[in-house]
């Protein structure tokens, strides 16, 4: 099994696909074990790395707590392990705030960014604070995680469309991830120092936003921001809510459209 003994980890990673390298940085609680990484349509067109972030999976687990610096340094510490000097990045959801992370931090190592479903953070700009759930029974914690998901769920009544595929499947990185666990912990708590939204002038790398026009985690005028702050970005927005990228077939081709441009 590969692993990077990079920083205070051996972090866990696999690699997919042929082609140019990229990176993908995964949302809240994303366990290669679970989430089907060999299966990533951007496979197609690169090869892929995919990891364990700290934490999570088959990454060792550092002692708490983590901030917002530490994955975006995990992520660099990763691209100097693979050799990979310059490289597009696709961040999701948490993902997409380590990228912007990683873009401040570490600027020269992205060609590309792809942002999406996620928020530059700050006050006026975060995402809907996930750490709340674990105040809420079973049943209103799984409501309102439906709600958030996406804002055209009414309560009992049809799953929008695209959502039962996420709700069924067997997977860690949603808002109703088990907030128990140390990575849970670790995220919720990194993701609620999260602010880039002074640095985002910084990020001079070609930027495409897409966003879910139903998205309640990562409302719609947070990535309107993004487009509005990075010098060179573009947004794209897709019809679903915050895992609009199974519930439209239209976001994947649109990603790696982008990142195939000279």
């Amino acid at each position: 099994m590969p692993r990077a003994k990079v920083r205070d980890l051996n972090l866990y990673f696999e690699l997919h696909g042929s082609g140019p390298p990229l990176l993908n940085i995964s949302g809240s609680g994303g366990d290669l074990r679970l989430t089907a990484p060999d299966q990533n349509p951007l496979n197609a067109a690169f090869c892929v790395a995919h990891y364990d972030q700290r934490g999570l999976g088959q990454t060792s687990t550092p002692p708490l707590p983590w901030t917002m610096a530490d994955y975006a340094d995990d992520a660099a510490a990763l691209l100097d392990f693979l050799g990979w000097e310059r490289v597009p990045v696709v961040g999701t959801s948490f993902g997409g705030m380590v990228g912007m992370n990683l873009a401040v931090r570490h600027p020269g190592r992205i060609s590309k960014l792809v942002l999406n479903c996620t928020s530059p953070g700050g006050p006026e700009y975060s995402s809907w604070p996930l750490h709340t759930l674990a105040d809420l029974d079973p049943a209103e914690r799984a409501e309102t995680t439906l709600e958030i998901m996406d804002t055209r769920y009414e309560r009992g009544g049809p799953l929008p469309p695209g959502i039962e595929t996420f709700v069924t499947a067997i997977r860690p990185d949603g808002p109703a991830l088990p907030q128990e666990t140390p990575g849970a912990v670790g995220q919720l708590e990194a993701r609620r120092g999260h602010d880039v939204v002074d640095r985002l002038g910084e990020i001079d790398v070609p930027t495409l936003v897409c966003a879910g026009a139903h998205d309640g985690i990562a409302p719609l005028r947070n990535s309107e921001l993004l487009c509005d702050r990075i010098p060179n970005a573009r947004l794209e927005v897709f019809d679903g809510g915050h895992v609009f990228m199974i519930q439209d077939p239209a976001a994947y081709p649109a990603m790696l459209e982008f990142l195939a441009e000279e």
